[in-house]
């Protein structure tokens, strides 16, 4: 990191100095770096530094290093500081998000300065989650899918998710399942065309939530692919990230009750004119449609996944027959 940068992290902590601690991980496909950084001379001991540098050569660990893909990419970026700027201040303790401390744009890099989450109640990651965890995070999705009930996108994906089929051609060019290839529009428009649209996380999956050491508080982090849609992206994209085919099944209803319960009571406090009794029937409809939606991806980009299994598979296949029906 060069000096102009390191400035930047100096300035907007007040420290007198700054090291390195660890490089926390890096960026999907070489973009850059994440970084805990410790401060002297301040009130605050550590920050974390996102640090986006585009790589000379794309390395995609699953070989989509297109063009399309580094353009999405880039793009996500943009969204991700759009993101800190302009909205992320409009979530309270109940969809917990950093606080950000500074963002710069120079040339081909981004920095992004954020409070340590490790250090203010969040050090917490996990693996596999209990239920109570698991309510926690579906508690965090509900708030933040009733904060920002009906508002535009502004400057965010108009559609949020990575996995959208506009951004995603060439994995669904290389959908063999040709069923569920040609249901593939109708399956977006049912999502998009829901008249309950907020924002969605996008990556909601559960390596990008930090735990309180109780586990009964998250906060979340990476909004590289926040936007505009449907909540049951998010609930169902996380669900799919914690828990195996059979757990999917046995928990279905338990775990969707408990969302909507939150859900309506937050639409409820934070007064959105909405009626919650709707918003719930048009969302329950749409959950297996949501599920299906990112099974469509899954299975161009990456066949073999261990997301791939019979519970996914049969709910795409009522998914597409009720379509079928529609037409």
């Amino acid at each position: 990191m060069d000096d102009h940068f390191k400035s930047i992290i100096v300035k907007s902590t007040g420290a007198k100095a700054l090291y390195e601690i660890e490089e926390i991980q890096s960026l999907w496909s070489g973009y850059g770096k994440i970084v805990r950084y410790g401060l002297k001379g301040c009130s605050k001991t550590s920050v974390v530094v996102k640090h986006v540098q585009l790589p000379g050569q794309v390395n995609h660990p699953r070989g989509w290093d297109t063009d399309l893909s580094h353009q999405r990419k880039l793009h996500s970026y943009q969204v991700e500081t759009a993101w800190y700027n302009q909205w992320s201040s409009y979530c309270d303790t109940a969809c917990r998000v950093p606080e950000c401390l500074a963002l710069e744009n120079k040339n081909d890099e981004v920095l992004m300065v954020f409070e340590d989450l490790d250090a203010t109640g969040f050090p917490e990651r996990r693996s596999s989650v209990n239920l109570i965890e698991l309510k926690t995070c579906l508690a965090w999705l509900a708030n933040f899918h009733a904060t920002f009930m009906g508002e535009q996108p502004k400057d965010l994906w108009p559609v949020g998710t990575y996995w959208h089929l506009d951004t995603r051609s060439d994995e669904w060019e290389a959908l063999s399942d040709n069923a569920l290839k040609n249901a593939a529009k109708a399956i977006d428009q049912q999502l998009s065309s829901s008249p309950y649209q907020t924002f969605v996380h996008g990556d909601a999956k559960l390596a990008n939530f930090c735990f309180s050491q109780d586990g009964k508080s998250v906060a979340a982090v990476d909004f590289q692919y926040v936007g505009g849609g449907c909540g049951m992206k998010d609930v169902a994209y996380f669900i799919g990230s914690c828990l195996d085919e059979d757990a999917c099944e046995q928990l279905e209803t338990q775990l969707l009750d408990y969302y909507f319960h939150e859900l309506k009571n937050t639409l409820e406090s934070k007064q959105k004119k909405v009626d919650v009794d709707v918003v719930e029937k048009n969302w329950r409809d749409l959950y297996p449609v949501a599920w299906t939606d990112f099974h469509r991806f899954l299975k161009g980009w990456s066949p073999g996944h261990w997301k791939i299994h019979s519970y996914s598979e049969r709910l795409a296949r009522e998914v597409v027959a009720q379509l079928k029906n529609l037409t």
